[in-house]
């Protein structure tokens, strides 16, 4: 039972990450496919999922296309019950329901001013009244989640949730432009962009450059304050000290050195997303901690 999930730009699709959260974080078998938002070839991309027409767009194992992310999310708890993707609690759950749905109809002024990008952290921007609201909201809204789940840290109510899905986005807007938050809400928002999916995603998103870059502002950057700089780089030529890829087993054609030594890996994708955030990926990590260790 292999879900097919069909997403944009990593670092800058903010629906294509509450998709593959859903399915990666509560352990659910998945393909990923990527629809070409800036390359120009989403209408033809999404042609065989009509009449989806925006992604993420799921396709369940037995053809069916669910499209909008909401659905998608009944649709994955309903048939994964076992997973615990809503609450437990009734009261806890319908309240995360509620998150959910005011987060797909509303925040359009945060949503429209600033747009999801995960590359580096923004200087200076100063959000507008509008944005200032949606805010304002938000904090309201998370406050509620934890007056009615009693979870004072950590998810809304107190176990991960779709609603730790759904607001994920939402944290890399706040961290993304320095946007006014609680300190309290800070530390949620960093909690949720430190989860190692999280990290992943955009460790994948940054295999890709742009030119120019979406959503480029006139203002300073800082980098991005979750994983630190990367000290791994790509090389052309081994020996490396692994035969096989990590990842995938296969035979390594793909290089990068960090620390001093060369790792080999199967694919440019496997090398560069190590690259970019070598912490990111623990069956790497754990590869070379066992080196280092003997």
């Amino acid at each position: 039972m292999t879900y097919d999930l069909f997403i944009g730009d990593r670092l800058f699709s903010s629906w294509s990450m509450r998709g593959w959260l859903m399915l990666e974080k509560f352990g659910l078998p998945y393909r990923s496919h990527m629809i070409g938002l800036y390359s120009g070839t989403m209408a033809e991309d999404m042609k065989a999922l009509a009449p989806a027409r925006l992604v993420p767009a799921l396709r369940l194992p037995d053809g069916t296309v669910v499209g909008e992310s909401l659905a998608m999310a009944e649709t994955l708890a309903e048939r994964h019950p076992e997973a615990g993707m809503w609450p437990t609690n009734p009261a806890a759950r319908a309240t995360a329901r509620w998150l959910c749905a005011e987060m797909v109809a509303g925040f359009n002024a945060l949503r429209g001013e600033c747009p999801m990008q995960l590359q580096h952290c923004w200087q200076g921007f100063e959000p507008s009244p509008e944005t200032l609201a949606d805010l304002e909201r938000i904090e309201t809204l998370w406050a509620h989640a934890r007056a009615v789940s009693g979870a004072e840290t950590g998810p809304l109510f107190g176990e991960y949730s779709l609603a730790d899905v759904f607001y994920t986005p939402v944290a890399a807007r706040i961290i993304g432009y320095g946007l006014p938050v609680s300190e309290a809400n800070r530390t949620y928002c960093r909690e949720l962009l430190a989860d190692t999916p999280v990290r992943q995603w955009r460790a994948m998103g940054l295999t890709v450059t742009y030119d120019p870059f979406p959503y480029a502002l006139d203002l300073p950057s800082q980098p991005w304050p979750i994983g630190g700089p990367s000290d791994a780089r790509p090389v052309e030529d081994g020996p490396s000290v692994n035969a096989t890829c990590p990842y995938s087993g296969k035979p390594v054609t793909h290089f990068l050195e960090l620390n001093g030594q060369r790792w080999g890996f199967c694919n440019q994708f496997c090398r560069d997303k190590t690259v970019a955030d070598p912490g990111a990926w623990p069956k790497f990590i754990t590869r070379a901690d066992t080196v280092n260790d003997s």
